[in-house]
């Protein structure tokens, strides 16, 4: 009897004990499901929109996106057009394209509705596109359908978990991003560059007031904002400079007084950057006995009346137009280039002059802007008065004649790049703000925008 008692009484021990560890089991398997859980949801996705990309003249959206990854962010990259560019021509982010064009159908009325359904919602964007304000009304237009694009972005990003939306320049695509941020319950943030502000800043008011944070990328532009917006909060303003690849090879010896100068030019073919100041520059400096090559890289719009001007100034043998050029050849050609100039009427801070300078090219470019955070006139490059043709001349001369005196200059050049213009410390300082700013405002959601649940 006392042995079946004391067998009995083992069994229930051993059948407590058993059901303790099941229990101690299972407690654990469920705490790290709940842990994955929250990881998982707590991953933070970011919309990346452009107007175009990949494009070749923006590397710096790339980049900024493959640091942001490699952080851990999930990036979905968004382009309202396809690039034209070829693939072979830029650094291709990893993953898929999100193209808003060409546009399909049947979410194109799913938009409208959508639009009409959260009018409210939308009402102090439409009242100050249709009454406040002194735009045109083909701006209004545009602007009224960019707020349907913005609803058509919204469904593009349905169900994909995202929790931010950040747009490159302040053109019509950042309106695309707050609409459709508005429509998702979600934040949106902008880069401002230069144009985009200084040249066309259609209802940038209204984006600056409605951003969770902007960015820009020189102290000059961050000034401008706080003085033409007053009403914008100074802390939703940063400041992060973009930056090109440091070139490690010793400066190269220049030529003292070569039989031909050779000047060179990149960018794109547009009236903002004002190739044709630079052909009726040569045409002076030809008429002043003076030996030189100006070369002229990229493609745009005004290319064919720059040939006619080329052709009436009778620079044939003087000026020549490359067209676009691939990084190797672009190499080469600030490798023979005596002096790197830029004729911009209005720029951010431009990537060619950075990338001169680092290779110890002299520079020179017009007082504009924040181009002289970048070019310090007599320390790390030459300035001109903006528009002034004699000056830019008399400029071109002095750095001819001193030329082989200019070695302090090209190396300060180098530095000051190399210091403030770098390019793998400012992306990685990007991310910093960036993700410090994300980290404040997104909260972990695994529920969809009640919004766009009424389609």
């Amino acid at each position: 009897m006392r042995w079946l008692l004391r067998s009995a009484f083992g069994i229930e021990a051993s059948r407590r004990l058993f059901l303790q560890e099941c229990a101690s089991l299972c407690f654990s398997l469920f705490a790290a499901a709940i842990c994955n859980c929250l990881t998982f949801s707590c991953v933070i996705t970011v919309a990346y929109l452009s107007n175009e990309f990949p494009a070749a003249v923006e590397p710096y959206v790339g980049q900024e996106i493959q640091e942001l990854r490699r952080r851990g962010v999930k990036v979905i990259v968004c382009s309202v057009r396809r690039s034209r560019d070829s693939v072979d021509s830029v650094p291709v982010s990893a993953g898929e394209t999100l193209y808003l064009q060409p546009l399909r159908v049947r979410q194109v009325l799913h938009a409208v509705c959508l639009c009409l359904r959260n009018l409210m919602l939308l009402g102090d964007l439409l009242l100050r596109v249709l009454i406040c304000g002194s735009e045109s009304p083909s701006r209004r237009l545009r602007a009224l359908l960019h707020t349907w694009l913005g609803a058509y972005y919204a469904l593009s990003l349905r169900g994909r978990g995202v929790s931010h939306i950040h747009v490159h320049h302040g053109y019509f695509a950042s309106w695309v991003a707050m609409v459709a941020a508005r429509l998702l319950g979600i934040d949106f943030s902008m880069t401002l560059h230069g144009s985009d502000l200084l040249l066309h800043a259609a209802y940038l008011d209204t984006k600056l007031k409605n951003c969770n944070f902007c960015r820009t990328i020189s102290e000059f532009n961050r000034r401008y904002i706080l003085k033409n917006y007053p009403d914008v909060d100074p802390a939703k303003i940063d400041v992060c400079r973009l930056g090109v690849e440091a070139v490690s090879r010793a400066i190269p010896v220049m030529r003292a007084r070569p039989e031909r100068f050779v000047m060179l030019a990149v960018g794109r073919l547009h009236a903002v950057k004002d190739h044709a100041f630079l052909i009726r520059a040569c045409r002076i400096l030809k008429e002043r006995g003076f030996g030189f090559l100006g070369i002229i890289v990229g493609e745009g719009p005004e290319r064919a009346a720059l040939q006619l001007l080329i052709r009436d100034l009778e620079l044939g043998s003087q000026v020549q137009l490359l067209g676009h050029c691939c990084r190797e050849e672009l190499d080469d050609l600030y490798s023979i280039s005596d002096l790197v100039v830029l004729t911009s009427r209005s720029e951010g801070i431009p990537l060619v002059l950075m990338e001169a300078m680092t290779r110890g090219k002299v520079v020179l470019a017009p007082a504009i802007t924040g181009i002289p955070e970048l070019v310090i006139d007599g320390k790390t490059g030459f300035l001109y008065p903006p528009g002034s043709l004699n000056d830019f001349v008399a400029k071109v001369e002095m750095i001819r004649q001193s030329q082989a005196n200019l070695l302090a200059i090209r190396c300060a050049a180098r530095q000051h790049v190399e210091e403030h213009f770098n390019r793998k410390k400012n992306v990685a300082a990007f991310a910093d703000v960036f993700l410090q700013r994300l980290n404040r405002k997104v909260q972990c959601q695994t529920d969809e925008n009640p919004v766009l649940q009424q389609i």
